[in-house]
Parts: C-alpha cells; sequence; structure tokens
C-alpha cells in the first residue's frame, strides 16, 4: 500500500502513514431505489491512515458532505438501545447540572430528536441541528424538537452566540468524525458554550476499532476514528480542556468525553489521566499500535468468506440482518454479494423496499425471517447483537441461526 500524500486534516502535518486499504466501495448509506438499480454507482477510495504528529487515524477522501447528509435514511430512533441510551444520558445531566427552563440544551447532528425529547419532557429548552431535512422535518413534526436544518460549523455557531443562543450543554454524539473542518467544528462548539457550560462527545474508540478488528466502522461517512490523546490535541488547540472521559459500550466501544473551557474548566478526573497513560503504555498514540490491523482484518474477512461459501455449497439458504452502514463496507469490501445472501433486513420503514449499495439486495422488514425462514442470518448489526437476538427469539426457537462476524466469526 502506497503511503497516501493526503496532509492530516486535524493538525495540518503533511505526511500520512498507511494503515488499511478497503477497496473503491459506493457510500455506506446510498441506498438504492428499484428505479436507480440499472445507474451508475459512484464508489470513492476507502483508507486508513494514521498521523504520527497528532496521533490522529483518519481516512484519506472527502466526500463533499451535501452528498452524504443532505438526505440520509439513519433514524436513531428505530434501535431501541440508542433511545435508550439517549434517556440515561439526558437524565443523568439534566439531574447533575441543575437544568431546567432557563437552560439550553444543544445538539448537533440531532437525527430524529432521539436524545432531545428526553430533555424537552424535563422542561429544558433545546435546540437540534440537523443537517438531513427529512429528519429534521420528522423531529419538529414528530417529537415538537426545534431544530436547525444546517451543517454546523464556526458561522453557524457564532451567529447563535450572537443571538444570544449559548448552550449550558452541547451534545455531539456521532459526528465529530463525520466532518471534514474538524478545526472549524470545535472552534464553533468554543463559540456556542456558555462559560460555566459542558461539551459531551461520542465517538467510536480507536482502541476498540483495532483490537476488536471492527474494520466494518470505516466508512467515507466517518473521517476520523479518535483515541482520548488525539482528541486531547484537537481541544487544546481551541481553548477547550477535557476534563472526563468514560467509555461506554455503544457502537462496538465508544469514548464519552466531556468538555469545558480551558479557563474555566474544573480539573481533569483521574479517569482522564488514567487513559491517556494507558494509551501511552500501550502506543496507541505512535503507528506501531496500528502497524498490523489491516492483515488481521484480512484474514477475519477470508474466515467469513469461507463459512458462507461453505454454507451456501451445502444448499443452505442465508440472509442478512441490518441495512447498515457498516453491513456495507463489510459486504463490499469482502466481495460478499448476491451470490451468498438472498436478501437483508431492516426495522427501518425508511430503509424497506430499497436495496444495498454496491450489492443490491432488497431490504425487506424482519417479519420475513419467520416467513421464509433462511438457514443463517449474517448479523451486520453485530453492535446490537442482545437487542437483536432477544428480537428475534422465535426465528431461533424455529432452528434459525445467526453468524456474527466481528470481533471472532461464530455462529449463535
Amino acid at each position: 500500500m502506497n503511503s497516501p500524500s493526503h496532509p492530516c486534516r486535524s493538525c495540518g502535518h503533511a505526511h500520512l502513514s498507511p494503515v488499511l486499504d478497503l477497496g473503491s466501495t459506493p457510500l455506506a448509506n446510498a441506498l438504492l431505489t428499484q428505479e436507480n438499480l440499472d445507474r451508475h454507482e459512484e464508489t470513492f477510495p476507502l483508507v486508513l491512515a494514521f498521523c504520527e504528529a497528532c496521533a490522529l487515524a483518519q481516512i484519506t477522501e472527502s466526500v463533499p458532505p451535501q452528498k452524504l447528509f443532505s438526505d440520509y435514511l439513519y433514524f436513531s430512533s428505530f434501535s431501541d438501545t440508542m433511545v435508550a441510551h439517549a434517556k440515561s444520558l439526558a437524565t443523568r445531566l439534566t439531574r447533575e447540572r441543575s437544568l431546567g427552563a432557563a437552560s439550553l440544551v444543544v445538539e448537533i447532528a440531532s437525527n430524529d430528536g432521539y436524545l432531545l425529547q428526553h430533555y424537552a419532557r424535563e422542561g429544558v429548552p433545546v435546540l437540534g441541528i440537523e443537517p438531513a431535512a427529512n429528519i429534521a422535518r420528522v423531529a419538529e413534526a414528530e417529537r415538537g424538537i426545534p431544530t436547525l436544518c444546517a451543517f454546523f460549523g464556526r458561522d453557524l455557531a457564532e451567529r447563535l452566540a450572537a443571538e444570544g443562543r449559548k448552550a449550558d450543554v452541547v451534545h455531539a454524539n456521532n459526528v465529530l468524525a463525520h466532518v471534514p473542518d474538524l478545526n472549524g467544528f470545535v472552534q464553533g462548539v468554543a463559540a456556542i458554550l456558555k462559560p460555566s457550560g459542558v461539551v459531551v462527545i461520542e465517538a467510536p474508540y480507536a482502541g476498540d476499532l483495532v483490537s476488536g478488528l471492527e474494520f466494518d466502522t470505516i466508512y467515507h461517512e466517518h473521517l476520523f476514528y479518535f483515541s482520548l490523546t488525539a482528541l486531547d490535541r484537537l481541544f487544546a488547540r481551541h481553548g477547550l480542556a477535557i476534563v472526563d472521559v468514560e467509555q461506554v459500550p455503544i457502537h462496538g466501544g465508544s469514548l464519552r468525553v466531556f468538555g469545558a473551557r480551558q479557563s474555566d474548566s474544573a480539573p481533569r478526573s483521574a479517569r482522564v489521566e488514567a487513559l491517556l497513560a494507558k494509551e501511552a503504555s500501550v502506543g496507541l498514540a505512535s503507528y506501531a499500535f496500528y502497524r498490523d490491523f489491516g492483515d488481521r482484518v484480512k484474514r477475519l474477512q477470508g474466515t467469513l468468506s469461507s463459512l458462507l461459501g461453505d454454507l451456501k455449497a451445502a444448499g443452505k439458504r442465508i440472509a442478512a440482518y441490518g441495512a447498515s452502514a457498516k453491513g456495507s463496507t463489510l459486504l463490499n469490501s469482502s466481495h460478499i454479494g448476491s451470490q451468498v445472501l438472498d436478501f437483508v433486513v431492516d426495522r427501518s420503514t425508511h430503509k424497506q423496499g430499497r436495496f444495498t449499495p454496491g450489492t443490491h439486495l432488497r431490504i425487506l422488514p424482519p417479519e420475513e425471517l419467520l416467513r421464509s425462514m433462511p438457514d443463517y442470518v449474517l448479523l451486520l448489526t453485530w453492535n446490537f447483537e442482545a437487542e437483536i437476538l432477544e428480537q428475534q427469539a422465535e426465528y431461533m426457537k424455529r432452528g434459525g441461526r445467526f453468524i456474527v462476524p466481528l470481533p471472532d466469526v461464530r455462529v449463535v
């Protein structure tokens, strides 16, 4: 693999070290309709690289955000796990920070209001910022969440601040990894944060990405893969300090960081110091930590492909669960498609009736598993394994089995 010539999007360092090349793939959430199945699908290189100057893992190709997010089909509320996760966090912060009618909670990339609805029910004023017009409409119409349909950045933040709309709490869940102008985004957060405010950011953790072989979390929307070290250096450049951190299991392992203005911030928690020290000790801030990741991924892909091929050769019928972005990466980069899989099911009514990018598998409701009873189901949304297996207890009772691809291929 040739060394990418792209500069680091965070610190500007001129050289990135290559980690993993997943080939040229279609956009992971660009689901197809019956009418456009025969049209040319755009594909883009998907290469993971590492900046040794600021310890940030990132992909080398930028796709314009308008192409990725202006019309989006991922609705967070279709995941019971996500809604419960959001409610727990909102309830906790409302209590800990004594939020009330005079407060303001802002969520960047607020999706369909899955998180802000919990603050609103407690009488806390909220503002969502969501670039996907179709999802912003749902947040307002179905959940009553005031939502700006816009991309967040420094300019929008300064306008909101000038209007007096500064936040006691700023949430940014699973969005920091998506923004090409990483520095402008963090500058914007600093601009709308009240002096005593807190920013709470969740992002998939690079340590879990590598240790758990979570290569399917790499797709064009996810430009960045953060360690605490990389986030700490990024925040510091823009007058923010990380004062606490938690490791949460959502999405296969994520960091939840709490940031505040440097001038007003509390001392770092022991958890921050401990995780920074751990990352230093295992080399997470160095290229050596990532060097063999690509070889390990290729071996796992080979194991999965062999299992599916053997089952198919034995006359078994195989479907997939979850028309997800991570599923798109796994299928397209592993060259697993309709020659092996019959269809895919998904709970989202917004996805049903469409087709998966690249592999062109028809997306059906989960009830199809009981109707047609495939022998095996490849669980593409393995990060919600417990929730999905519970929902599909009847399918399993009738003899159906799930194939969980990560972190090790296993049949349950």
